[in-house]
C-alpha cells in the first residue's frame, strides 16, 4: 500500500500519522508543494493524505500550486481512493466538493472540545479534547455526513463516501509538531475566547496520549 501526503509548510508534518503508516507497512512519500515538488501520478497513489499550513485555501497569487493541488485532490476522490485531510486540508476537500469555505465565528487555537455530531459514524468519541488552530470553517459538503462539531458552532469534520474525511482539528499532533506551530505562527496568539496561550497549551501535552489513540482509531477504521 502507498500513502502519499502534500506538505505545505515545511513545520507541519504527519506527527503521528507517520508512526502508524510505517507499523502497517505503508510506502510513504511526500509533495512539498512548498518546493515546487511535482505531483505524483494518481496510480501511485492508494491513500492521500492533505495537511494543514496557514495560507487560505484560495491565496492563489501567493501560493500557485493550489490550483493543481486541488485538481489532484479532485482526481483522488473521483478514483476512490483513500484520502484524510486535515485543518487546510479539510478545507481544500470541503472546496474540491463543492462547499463553501469561509473564516469561521472565531479563531480556535488550543486544546479544546468537539462533540460527535448525532449522525456521524463512530469513528471518534462522542466528545473529545483536540488541537485546533485554524481560523477558517466550512459548510458540509453536499452528500457527506458531518462528523463534529465544537461550542462556537464551527463545523469540525466530514465523511464522504466512507473513504474521505475532512478533520478541522488536529489529532495527529504530538509534542514537537505542537511546538512547531508555537515557534511559527505564535504571532496569532491573540487575546480571544478560544485562544489559549503558549503556556496553556503546553500544559495540555497530556491530551496528546488521548488524540494519538483516537487518530489510531480512525485510521484502522479508514484501513
Amino acid at each position: 500500500m502507498k500513502l502519499h501526503w502534500l506538505q505545505h509548510v515545511p513545520f507541519e508534518n504527519l506527527g503521528y500519522i507517520e508512526d502508524w503508516a510505517e507499523a502497517q507497512g505503508f510506502d510513504i512519500t511526500c509533495t512539498r508543494l512548498y518546493a515546487d515538488e511535482e505531483l505524483p501520478d494518481i496510480d501511485e497513489v492508494d491513500w492521500l493524505i492533505v495537511m494543514g499550513g496557514p495560507m487560505g485555501i484560495f491565496d492563489y497569487n501567493d501560493y500557485p500550486w493550489l490550483t493543481d493541488e486541488k485538481e489532484f485532490i479532485e482526481l483522488a476522490i473521483d478514483e476512490e481512493k483513500t484520502l484524510l485531510g486535515i485543518c487546510l486540508g479539510a478545507q481544500l476537500m470541503a472546496d474540491v466538493l463543492g462547499a463553501k469555505v469561509y473564516p469561521g465565528p472565531e479563531k480556535e487555537i488550543g486544546w479544546f472540545p468537539i462533540q460527535r455530531s448525532a449522525d456521524a459514524p463512530n469513528l471518534i468519541p462522542p466528545e473529545l479534547t483536540v488541537f485546533h488552530w485554524h481560523g477558517d470553517t466550512f459548510e458540509n459538503p453536499e452528500g457527506a455526513v458531518q462528523l463534529a462539531t465544537s461550542t462556537p458552532g464551527i463545523n469540525q469534520g466530514f465523511v464522504y463516501n466512507d473513504r474521505a474525511i475532512g478533520l478541522q482539528f488536529h489529532m495527529e499532533t504530538m509534542s514537537d509538531s505542537m511546538d512547531a506551530l508555537i515557534e511559527n505562527c505564535g504571532e496569532e496568539l491573540k487575546d480571544a475566547p478560544y485562544i489559549q496561550t503558549e503556556d496553556q497549551m503546553r500544559d495540555g501535552v497530556s491530551n496528546i496520549v488521548i488524540v494519538n489513540a483516537a487518530m489510531k482509531n480512525l485510521l484502522d477504521s479508514l484501513l
